[in-house]
């Protein structure tokens, strides 16, 4: 009898991990994979070693060949797009319109499956619909933002000023104003800038971008390792983040309610979200609830935290790397615009060697390098491979921006790529290049928040440019030297380093 049961258990132990190895068929080519951990080991690795998983990506592509290359990271298949059609169609096709539902998207949505930005199907689009139509109706995108934008811009430039000319990394000034421009369309009132838990705040989400990667890291794919190491996995950060944040939060979300009123249902997006919940408290169906309001605030403060302030820090970065470049776009400012003029995004036509150094910006520096993550709704075919049904598809954005059958000479900022032959028009040759610009996507998940970054972008970086000239420190430390080798994480990042804002008046 003994004989039998272990007979069978062998079989079965064999027959265990025959299917661990197994590749579905036809699944896109990629390295074979280890049973339970998959080749998460292997990825970390490498990742390691070449400064990030969007380079291990990369270079899988090369090594098969492929621009679509199929892994298993934990106990989930994971299909990796890598070229233009097949990251055109992933963010095009509504079959890829899914996101994942794993312990990592639960934890950061506080053991839910909420919000906006994890979410699809129904759910999804009810509350995307809500919160893009509420923040219309109190201003978004229209002149009460840009008006918003301009004050945040006037306290960046007094906070500067304060500075006296001494040396500051932008990145430690920046993320204030960005999120104050969202903190008042959603709660209607604005963040002290020296307010220790925005503060604080801010730190952990510089933190959590630098614990993860676009696939949720080890925490996503392994997660039983945070019963053995907490902190290395990220765990206990994750943890300590969504506790902050729901302290933040919660308050202001009572006081909501308690000053509700009729009248105020378009005053800023939680009283819209209120009225919505009060209209519907007879609907046993009913998505809106104090709990997925929290969840649609913490995908806004996420989503608006970092990206747009990273992005600004690396065109003051590269206005001192470039004084060529810097001089040329301070010529360009101080002829359109005269010293007291608050700049503004529709001064976007009038400013085009500006808004083409903008766009360079982005396109070189493709802070998202991987986009998603999506979840494939049924069985389907991506680059003519087979990608099964709830398979998690990462999106290789840094590989269409750095395509150099499109671009010619990607490797090289040059801002007058996106000009005309005159130089005269920025906004048509942008055009040309939409659907290779996917900064904020494409498509029905195409980025909330892209009509405010694009106008903070442009606001702040005029209106600081318009004031002081940016030089580099004199006898400054060497480690904070800026470089253009960004930090990996779910977004790249640069080191911080240094410059003097010298007042031109």
């Amino acid at each position: 009898m003994f004989a039998i049961l272990l007979g069978v258990a062998v079989a079965l132990f064999f027959a265990y991990l025959i299917n661990e190895f197994r590749r579905p068929a036809n699944y896109p080519p990629g390295p074979q994979w280890l049973p339970v951990v998959g080749n998460t080991p292997y990825i970390r690795k490498l990742a390691r070693q070449y400064g990030g998983q969007h380079k291990v990506f990369e270079l899988l592509g090369k090594s098969y060949n492929s621009d679509v290359i199929g892994l298993k990271l934990g106990r989930e298949y994971v299909v990796v797009a890598l070229n233009y059609p097949a990251v055109n169609e992933v963010h095009r096709n509504d079959v890829f319109a899914g996101r994942p539902d794993n312990f990592f998207i639960r934890l950061r949505t506080m053991g839910t499956r909420l919000g906006v930005t994890c979410t699809d199907g129904p759910f999804w689009a009810e509350h995307r619909s809500f919160v893009t139509r509420h923040l219309r109706q109190t201003g978004y995108g229209r002149q009460p933002m840009q008006l918003q934008i301009q004050n945040e811009l006037n306290e960046l430039v007094d906070v500067i000023r304060e500075r006296h000319g001494q040396p500051i990394w932008p990145g430690s000034i920046l993320s204030t104003g960005v999120i104050n421009v969202l903190w008042t369309f959603v709660t209607g009132t604005r963040i002290p800038r020296d307010d220790n838990r925005l503060q604080r705040l801010l730190q952990l989400l510089q933190d959590r971008s630098k614990a993860f990667d676009m696939s949720g890291g080890v925490l996503s794919q392994l997660p039983w390792l945070r019963f053995f190491a907490p902190e290395w996995t990220g765990y206990d950060l994750l943890r300590r983040f969504n506790t902050e944040l729901n302290e933040f939060f919660a308050p202001t979300i009572a006081n909501h309610h308690r000053n509700f009123s009729e009248e105020k249902a378009n005053d800023d997006l939680i009283y819209g979200y209120i009225s919505e919940m009060r209209e519907r408290k007879d609907d046993p169906e009913s998505t809106f609830t104090d709990l997925q309001l929290t969840m649609i605030i913490l995908d806004i403060f996420i989503a608006g935290g970092q990206t747009t302030s990273t992005t600004l820090d690396l065109a003051f970065m590269m206005m001192i790397i470039r004084p060529d470049i810097q001089a040329r776009v301070r010529e360009e400012i101080d002829q359109k615009l005269g010293v007291d003029e608050l700049p503004q995004q529709t001064d976007r036509s009038q400013l085009p060697y500006t808004d083409a150094f903008l766009l360079e910006v982005q396109r070189f520096f493709h802070i998202v390098p991987v986009s998603g993550p999506r979840r494939t709704l049924a069985d389907c075919t991506l680059g003519g491979y087979r990608v099964p049904k709830n398979t998690t598809v990462l999106i290789g954005l840094r590989t269409v921006h750095m395509d150099p059958e499109y671009w010619g000479d990607p490797e090289v900022f040059r801002p007058e790529r996106f000009l005309d032959d005159s130089q005269k028009e920025s906004a048509a040759k942008a055009h040309l290049h939409s659907d290779r610009l996917m900064f904020f996507g494409i498509g029905k998940r195409r980025c909330l928040g892209e009509v405010l970054a694009r106008a903070c972008l442009f606001t702040f970086f005029v209106g600081v440019m318009q004031k002081f000239e940016l030089l580099k420190p004199t006898n400054g430390n060497r480690e904070m030297e800026p470089s253009i080798v960004l930090r990996p994480g779910i977004t790249l990042s640069p080191k911080p380093y240094e410059v003097v804002f010298r007042p031109r008046f």
